[in-house]
């Protein structure tokens, strides 16, 4: 495992495991937005099982992210290569974890609530409205988490 500390592809300072994240979190969206297009498709089933797998891998890179981060040192560790100030940075990173955060939490409640009203052969139907709500919130939350990571990771490896 070792390897995973090494520097990374994306010609940074980082170490491998952050690039792997970095590609993830990036891509999300984009497979996020693939999902959202099943439904509009009325691909009902397919959505709603690239959903729970886009969820579950995120969940695992997460924990793979926060592995890497201890083993790495912490956070001061992988600031050290960093020109930005120590209280810029935080800053940006509590940003980022903030919206990580009510993101996983929106997701979980999105799933939650999509499971719910399944059950009760409410969706699709009676409730599609508040679900594309829902997802939609969810959705912004992705796109503004993938962006202060960007940030995060190029304030940490780049500058």
């Amino acid at each position: 495992m070792d390897f995973l500390f090494q520097t990374g592809f994306l010609g940074t300072r980082a170490p491998l495991f952050m690039d792997i994240v970095s590609v993830i979190v990036a891509l999300l969206p984009f497979l996020i937005y693939g999902a959202i297009v099943l439904a509009k498709k009325g691909n009902y089933r397919g959505h709603e099982s690239v959903q729970k797998l886009l969820f579950f891998v995120s969940v695992t890179v997460v924990a793979f992210f926060e592995y890497g981060v201890r083993m790495e040192g912490g956070y001061k560790n992988l600031m050290e290569g960093s020109s930005v100030s120590h209280n810029y940075l935080l800053y940006v990173l509590i940003f980022h974890i903030i919206i990580s955060v009510i993101t996983l939490l929106l997701w979980i409640y999105t799933l939650y609530m999509a499971m719910r009203y399944k059950r009760s052969k409410a969706l699709p139907g009676l409730y599609s409205a508040a679900h594309h709500k829902d997802g939609l919130r969810t959705f912004v939350g992705i796109i503004l988490t993938m962006l202060t990571g960007a940030w995060v990771y190029a304030l940490l490896f780049v500058f």
